[in-house]
């Protein structure tokens, strides 16, 4: 019995090409650690406290030291030039009124005593504050106190976070955003193209119309426009923004796929057998052409992050409380002022790794799916 030798297919020879591409291998081997650490953010098994409060305001690096003319401020170090009643401004005026009140020269009348009333209206709140904060043991504060370090391995913002952490955190919700949204712009773009790429006639006049509509507008004025008419900041906001507006280009592609499909042998006999047109849009066709989404897929995941990253730096992008990497550059413009350097730093590191890394594997990627290339 004889073996006979089968040929290797697509996917096959297209792997082959790219373990032999030792910079698509390093490629994916980035973008492959990138998804492993925002699977592991996800679930809560790292940086799941990434808002705890580890160090001091803008602690520096550990390799930039607390010295140096960086505004690290010790832990245990009182604050300097502090007023009398810095918890509550109004106390000085309030004594002074209440002394005037007291004098026995000035008949008070009772609309002056409604008047006395209406001068602190928070003096009830400012009080229970007062009493949780003696309710609290000294041991309890200095404990917090000595807990927060002057210097981090790679600094804290504002608040006393660590920056690697809220890095990584922040990688979760720009990942995730250019992942789905390219999922759904592609899925878009497919859809779009094979019915119009099929049909033709006047089912093709429809989307061609359609498309131009969306790319005779620039694309970031359609996408602030939508994010405008939204009027919700969140991670699906930011989905549906980039994915309802970036499906152009895949529609584009896959059109001309399917119109030149459409016309092959195999479709042909998979009508003489009664197969269905979405049978033969989605069985027969798009595997032969779903390298094209693929590739169209991870060239948009890209473009995704950095928009993203740019819509969030402009304020239209994920609301307060949630963090990404363009709300770190947001904060770290008015950081630079004062010389803190190292959130700025940390975020564009991790996204200039990401977009390098995925960028140089989309190209990789497109190369070897290739079919002259076989």
């Amino acid at each position: 019995m004889t073996n006979r030798a089968t040929s290797p297919g697509l996917w096959a020879l297209a792997w082959r090409r790219l373990r032999a591409d030792k910079v698509a291998m390093v490629s994916l081997a980035v973008v492959a650690a990138f998804l492993a650490m925002l699977a592991l953010s996800s679930s809560g098994l790292i940086v799941a406290d990434w808002e705890d409060e580890v160090g001091v305001n803008y602690a520096p690096p550990s390799f930039a030291g607390a010295a140096g003319g960086l505004a690290a401020k010790s832990p245990g170090a009182p604050e300097a030039a502090l007023p009398d009643n810095a918890f509550d401004p109004l106390a000085d005026d309030i004594k002074a009124l209440r002394a005037e009140l007291g004098k026995g020269a000035r008949q008070v009348t009772s609309a002056a005593l409604d008047m006395y009333g209406q001068v602190d209206p928070l003096a009830a709140e400012v009080e229970q504050l007062r009493a949780e904060l003696r309710a609290a043991t000294p041991g309890d504060v200095a404990a917090k106190q000595t807990a927060r370090r002057e210097t981090l391995p790679f600094g804290a913002d504002k608040w006393g976070h660590d920056v690697i952490k809220k890095t990584i955190k922040g990688a979760e919700t720009s990942i995730v955003v250019g992942l789905v949204a390219a999922l759904l712009a592609v899925s878009l773009g497919t859809l779009f193209g094979a019915v119009s790429g099929y049909y033709g006639g006047l089912v093709d006049d429809f989307f061609n119309w359609f498309y131009s509509i969306f790319t005779s507008i620039p694309s970031i004025l359609m996408i602030l426009t939508v994010a405008a008419v939204l009027q919700q900041k969140g991670v699906t906001t930011m989905v549906l923004i980039l994915g309802l507006t970036g499906w152009t280009g895949p529609f584009r592609l896959i059109r001309a796929e399917y119109m030149k499909h459409k016309a092959r042998e195999y479709v042909m006999a998979a009508d003489a057998i009664g197969a269905s047109s979405w049978r033969k849009m989605f069985a027969h066709i798009f595997p032969n052409v779903s390298h094209v989404a693929l590739v169209q897929l991870s060239i948009l995941v890209v473009g995704f992050i950095k928009a993203e990253v740019i819509l969030s730096f402009l304020g239209f992008g994920v609301p307060v409380g949630v963090v990404s990497w363009g709300s770190m550059l947001n904060e770290a413009q008015n950081e630079l002022i004062l010389g803190k350097w190292w959130q700025l730093t940390a975020a564009a590191f991790a996204m200039a790794l990401l977009v390098t890394a995925f960028s140089l594997f989309t190209d990789a990627l497109r190369d070897a799916l290739d079919p002259k290339l076989k």
